[in-house]
């Protein structure tokens, strides 16, 4: 079964608009189920568009990982886990790009042998091999890139081979991989890192070698800073490079750079950009996980589908995190939403009303105690400005300087998300306010009217003052909890006024030397 025509296409487009001219709702932190109910384990691969066996018609098939620990931190968010097993991969269809349903696992742990032999499996994709009329998943499996075969998208995948590319790189594994499938010839290509240091990326077209599915040419398109979660798109007739930092687990900046010709030259030369908004809250708490291009019948849409590992860092609840993305010129802009709606039909989407417009609002983005001097090397917590109005400096050598965020035990995670919250105390007599500005940008807007803010805190005694608040233009509410609150509860401010599309919200505290408040999941939501 061929992926559909360009007439095929057209025609099915045709009868979307007709039948699926509607936006449908993605809402991030949290975790995604099918339309059946049934929880989505889908790590590490990506989004291809082939025909439907059944029916003949083109439709989405979402690949992935599905671990073992996946399953045990969503029934228990409380635990960080540190290890995986392979389950097996992973195949979901949809015709929106939202509402998807599971098919099945279409490579087996019994295929790759993972019981005698459970080595890493994952960074995976699938692209069509015209010349032998079959599929192939490629996939890491232990120091090798393995290559399985099915007739059909639905699989059942077999091992086809294992690839050692250290003739053709210098290492014998990919240091992190995925699959992309140029848009406009059809063509996939394996995009891959150097797999020691990672200091290096390539892309290689997916052909046929001597009767067997092979990398064709290697083509070194970067070197430079080390960088991982490799990765790319198609944007108005432009390739996109994308990756994040080396942070194991953890989210981090989206980076890119941009070409005219999928080989490059990519620019700028070995110097890859900060994607603008992602530096807000690392892309929403996520890595670079894979990419797809919406060309619908108004606009291409480019979905940033970040991975966030949660089963081993709890870096917040949900393993997808999809945003989309708008540009300036070839400058692509990261809008980190909670909660937004595509429509597929059209490539439109727009903010949903219970989008929570904090960024970082359970301080999870930052991975080590904050400040740090270890990369990477910071001051203040990401999305959050503190200033000290009385006490120790903020600073990343001192030892007297306070800490800004706390590490939540088993226990607080039981009652709030993750592995980390904001934290307020001093060794000495302390004043400080702990604030994020909120305002519209060019292509999110905050609308003026009325929200909710609330967050969920404990505290010790020793407070002067302890206050959530919210201020626009000249107007400010707030709420006191300067009590002892020795478990965690949540705190509400209602009917918040936001004039002009701007809105400060912050911690404003006054304490004695030694008192202690923690802040966590913070939410910043429109009334209806």
């Amino acid at each position: 079964m061929k992926p559909f025509s360009l007439a095929l296409l057209l025609a099915f487009s045709v009868l979307s608009c007709t039948t699926r001219a509607q936006e449908h709702k993605i809402t991030n932190d949290r975790f995604w189920n099918t339309v059946d109910g049934e929880p989505i384990y889908s790590q590490g691969g990506g989004i291809f568009q082939f025909t439907d066996p059944q029916s003949g018609t083109p439709k989405y098939y979402w690949y992935g990982v599905h671990y073992q620990e996946a399953e045990t931190y969503r029934n228990d968010p409380s635990v960080t886990l540190e290890r995986n097993h392979f389950e097996g991969v992973t195949c979901y269809t949809s015709t929106d790009l939202v509402n998807w349903t599971f098919e099945k696992h279409v490579l087996t742990k019994e295929a790759v042998n993972f019981e005698e032999n459970p080595t890493w499996l994952g960074r995976m994709g699938v692209a069509y091999i015209e010349a032998l009329e079959q599929y192939a998943l490629l996939i890491q499996h232990g120091k090798n890139v393995m290559i399985a075969l099915a007739d059909s998208p639905l699989g059942d995948f077999k091992v086809h081979r294992h690839i050692d590319m250290t003739s053709r790189i210098g290492t014998p594994n990919t240091g992190d991989q995925t699959v992309f499938t140029d848009p406009d010839t059809g063509v996939s290509y394996l995009v891959y890192s150097y797999g020691q240091g990672r200091n290096k990326i390539y892309i290689s077209e997916i052909g046929v070698r001597d009767g067997k599915v092979d990398l064709l040419e290697v083509h070194e398109i970067f070197r430079g800073a080390s960088r991982e979660g490799n990765c790319m798109f198609k944007y108005n007739d432009k390739y996109y490079m994308a990756a994040s930092n080396i942070y194991g687990w953890d989210g981090s900046f989206a980076y890119y750079l941009v070409a005219d010709d999928i080989y490059g030259p990519y620019k700028p030369t070995n110097e890859m950009q900060v994607m603008p908004g992602s530096e807000q809250d690392y892309a929403h708490v996520s890595q670079t996980g894979f990419f797809y291009t919406v060309r619908g019948s108004e606009q291409e849409t480019v979905l940033f589908c970040g991975d966030r590992w949660a089963e081993f860092a709890g870096n917040g609840l949900g393993y997808n995190q999809w945003v989309p993305l708008s540009f300036d010129g070839e400058t692509p802009y990261f809008n980190s939403l909670h909660s937004w709606k595509l429509n597929e039909t059209t490539g439109t989407w727009s903010v949903a009303a219970d989008n929570n417009y904090i960024k970082n609002p359970s301080f999870e983005a930052d991975r080590r105690h904050i400040p740090s001097n270890n990369k990477p090397v910071q001051e203040q917590l990401l999305g959050w400005h503190t200033e000290i109005l009385q006490g120790n400096p903020i600073s990343t050598t001192e030892a007297t300087s306070p800490v800004l965020n706390h590490f939540n035990t088993q226990k607080d995670r039981q009652h709030v998300i993750g592995e980390k919250s904001l934290h307020i105390s001093d060794q000495v007599p302390f004043e400080r306010r702990i604030t994020q500005e909120l305002s519209s940008t060019p292509y999110v807007n905050l609308p003026n009217g009325k929200y909710r803010l609330s967050a969920t805190i404990k505290n010790t005694t020793g407070f002067e003052e302890l206050n959530l608040y919210a201020q626009s233009d000249t107007q400010t509410f707030k709420t006191s909890f300067n009590t002892s609150n020795p478990e965690w509860t949540t705190i509400t401010i209602d009917e918040v006024a936001v004039v002009n599309g701007s809105v400060t919200v912050g911690i404003y505290v006054k304490g004695a030397a030694g008192a202690e408040a923690w802040v966590d999941d913070v939410r910043f939501e429109l009334l209806d």
